[in-house]
């Protein structure tokens, strides 16, 4: 929180230096990278520390009520069929940037993705594909299927959040330039700026000076949800895994997702009630705040140094996400798709429901709930993709 308490203050500072630093490296990718130097330093050991759980378990399905509380979802839907097409680009980039990094590394260094029996590359990096399709609970239903050992599932965990990471920050400086992306695609983007539009007129039109108790009864509405959320995941996600076990490869025997959905649901039933004028009194700046924790915690994550313990492994991580965002670049610019559709469609695979409304709501808070609906579907569909993947990078493996 000092760290973000920082950045924020040295943003809001209109000296020289400051403004034009600002303008060339965004807020939200400082509040995401500083961070990680915690980690890498070994101030902060991710392992133990439970900032991250707590962020993505309390803070993002409260922040996903307060961001959903006012949307309009009629605009919503009116921002087309492109974001599907987008999302769905993401998920191909994927299946098929695994098995062509590993025929592209085995043709020059095959013994960095050879290997054998449990410790076979591929294994391994089918449970990447699970994580970059779907999530944590499709990964785990891959390490199941493909059964990597656990040293080479160590390291792809490692591969995973440092390579998805770094895709990350490139997608957060992409934000504030997001009006000349689309002018490259030649795209129209203006249902996203209607509905940021119309969200801001909203906001405008019931602002009003909070008082404690709107704060309380912001926070009350947030994190009591929150509360009903976790009741109903936590009853829900064992109940199917009991009676409808053949359900996990949807992912619906996991408590978390069952716990997004459910905190995005309330928040769109309230956005139909009285409490969407709590806008008025900031409700999505707090939960502009709860983003921010989470992005910070997320930053915590990745220890950069890393990388050079096993640098091959690495590079393939690189070269598959090389392939995944070339493919989205090529098909953003044949439909003239705005920069939001790529960056959220590719973060709805890459990172899931904790990383594609952080990404949405670095354009507007009102677009977060837009992350969290393409990130439903690949939770649906991550098992079957990354099942997929792994039979082809098995099938071209050295």
């Amino acid at each position: 929180m000092a760290l973000l308490g920082l950045i924020f203050y040295t943003g809001s500072l209109k000296s020289k230096g400051w403004t034009r630093f600002y303008k060339i490296v965004p807020g939200l990718l400082l509040c995401y990278f500083l961070p990680s130097l915690l980690t890498s330093t070994g101030l902060v050991d991710p392992k133990e520390s439970q900032l991250y759980f707590v962020a993505s378990r309390y803070f993002l399905p409260a922040s996903l009520i307060l961001l959903t509380l006012s949307i309009d979802l009629r605009e919503v839907f009116k921002l087309g069929p492109k974001a599907l097409i987008m999302f769905f680009t993401g998920t191909l980039g994927v299946i098929i940037g695994g098995p062509i990094a590993i025929f592209l590394t085995s043709m020059v260094a095959p013994e960095v993705v050879g290997g054998a029996g449990p410790e076979e590359v591929w294994r391994g990096m089918s449970t990447v594909a699970g994580s970059w399709i779907g999530g944590g609970a499709n990964q785990a239903a891959m390490y199941e299927i493909f059964e990597p050992s656990d040293g080479l599932y160590s390291m792809m965990i490692t591969v995973d959040v440092i390579v998805a990471e770094v895709w990350m920050a490139f997608l957060l400086l992409g934000v504030g330039r997001s009006e000349a992306i689309d002018r490259f695609f030649k795209a129209d983007a203006t249902s996203v700026t209607n509905l940021k539009n119309k969200m801001h007129e909203f906001s405008q039109r019931i602002a009003k000076i909070p008082t404690t108790t709107d704060f309380f009864i912001i926070l009350g509405i947030a994190l009591g949800a929150t509360g009903i959320a976790h009741l109903f995941a936590d009853n829900i996600a064992p109940f199917i895994q009991e009676n409808a076990p053949f359900l996990e490869r949807f992912s619906l025997t996991s408590h978390f997702f069952w716990l997004i959905v459910i905190a995005t649901a309330i928040g769109i039933i309230l956005s139909f009630t009285r409490a969407r004028n709590y806008e008025g009194a900031g409700a999505s700046k707090i939960g502009s705040i709860f983003i921010y924790f989470l992005v910070a915690t997320i930053g915590m994550k990745m220890n950069i140094t890393e990388i050079f313990h096993n640098p091959g492994i690495f590079l393939v991580g690189l070269l598959w996400m090389v392939v995944h965002v070339g493919l989205l670049f090529l098909v953003g610019k044949l439909i003239r798709a705005p920069y939001f559709f790529l960056a959220v469609g590719s973060k709805a695979n890459i990172g899931g429901a904790a990383s594609a409304p952080v990404v949405a709501a670095a354009f507007h808070p009102s677009l977060a709930p837009v992350g969290v609906l393409l990130a439903v579907v690949g939770y649906a569909i991550g098992t079957y993709g990354a099942w997929f993947c792994g039979i082809l990078m098995q099938t071209v493996s050295p």
